[in-house]
């Protein structure tokens, strides 16, 4: 039936663009343009051109890479890092759109302190508050600034802290990114940041946004926010989550994941079960990685796990509000449980878009840190 009123063009790229629509990687007023890079990597008129920065080439431009001097000459490993002192704050992009940021490669002195204290800082298209504000551990995959190798759909983290962020970032007109060291130690810096320049995007195509929260404990009866209250449209990525049980004689994990959507109040259109099913487990959480959800740390009452919903989509038209609650179990009963825990959330929503959230200072972001002091037992 439906062949007898499309003609067989449109039937054919229909079929072609309605696997990436299903899986959300491409948007609908999109589906018109090439298709996607990753799934048919033999298709060569893309109209994009590749760019990559780092310190050997500042500015991405191009043949400017690799001019730096070394002991060897020019060209000859000249520039491969920088030692980034307390308090300074280097400038890791610059970029005039349009183009889609793909791969953000960073590493440094991988101790859990240093970790938490890094931040990393990025604005999009002109805004002038930060869309993404975020420690460089967490904003990597991993919580407590405790380095786990492991390997996500959004992540990959190598042992020796080799940490690396696959998420596409569009930009119409501007993407600036700075890391800053807010740490009391200078300490080695190495990045790599690929992009694409010709993308084509429409005005309101999401841009990346990425916050960290921590809340040292919680509080009884108040569900921890994942994503205070946003007023756009938008799309819910994923939290990386670190929970530090402060009652281990207790099982800390009953709480129940809500997203509240477009006018929803005091209940939310999605619910989940507990905090170990949220991130896809069952029965306590392991150490236990995979593509959309896992647990890569979970030792001495210490637990960083994960939640990605690229197939399974959270998206809003209007506004959302998402939450975990802190419940235990002490064998008997379900009990209110305020613990230690932390997030970086990402989402996607157009700009402009209201600025984040207080980011908590060096102090309260590295408080208790991952083997600063014997862990509970």
């Amino acid at each position: 039936m439906l062949a007898n009123h499309f003609p067989r063009r449109c039937l054919t790229s229909l079929a072609a663009a309605l696997p990436l629509l299903v899986l959300g990687l491409v948007q609908p007023s999109l589906a018109q343009q090439p298709t996607s890079i990753i799934q048919q990597p033999y298709l060569l008129d893309t109209g994009l051109l590749s760019r990559s920065i780092s310190f050997e080439n500042p500015t991405g431009a191009p043949g400017n890479g690799g001019k730096a001097v070394s002991e060897l000459g020019v060209g000859r490993k000249g520039a491969p890092c920088r030692m980034i002192k307390p308090g300074e704050t280097v400038q890791l992009c610059d970029i005039k759109g349009p183009g889609t940021i793909r791969h953000l490669w960073v590493t440094t002195e991988g101790q859990p302190t240093n970790l938490r204290s890094l931040v990393i800082r990025g604005a999009w298209d002109g805004q002038d508050h930060l869309s993404i504000e975020c420690p460089v551990g967490d904003f990597f995959g991993f919580a407590h600034g405790k380095v786990m190798p492991y390997q996500s759909a959004v992540h990959s983290v190598s042992p020796a802290a080799g940490m690396n962020l696959w998420l596409p970032m569009p930009f119409v007109t501007r993407a600036k990114f700075s890391l800053t060291n807010e740490g009391t130690a200078a300490v080695p810096l190495f990045y790599q940041l690929t992009y694409t320049l010709g993308d084509k995007l429409p005005a309101d195509v999401g841009r990346l946004h990425v916050l960290f929260r921590r809340e040292n404990p919680t509080t009884e009866k108040k569900d921890f926010e994942l994503l205070p209250q946003r007023k756009n449209k938008g799309r819910f990525v994923g939290s990386v989550i670190g929970v530090r049980n402060l009652h281990p004689a207790q099982w800390w994990g009953e709480g129940e994941f809500k997203a509240y959507l477009d006018g929803d109040r005091q209940f939310p259109t999605i619910a989940g079960t507990g905090s170990e099913d949220y991130v896809g487990h069952a029965w306590g959480v392991q150490e236990a990685p995979y593509l959309y959800n896992g647990c890569s740390l979970n030792r001495d009452n210490y637990v960083s796990m994960y939640r990605w919903h690229l197939p399974d989509v959270i998206a809003w038209q209007k506004e959302a509000r998402i939450t975990i609650q802190q419940l235990a179990h002490d064998g008997r009963h379900l009990k209110e449980a305020p613990d230690d825990w932390s997030c970086a959330t990402f989402w996607y929503e157009p700009t402009p878009s209201a600025p984040l959230p207080p980011l908590p200072d060096v102090k309260a972001r590295t408080a208790n840190i991952w083997g600063e002091t014997k862990p509970a037992k």
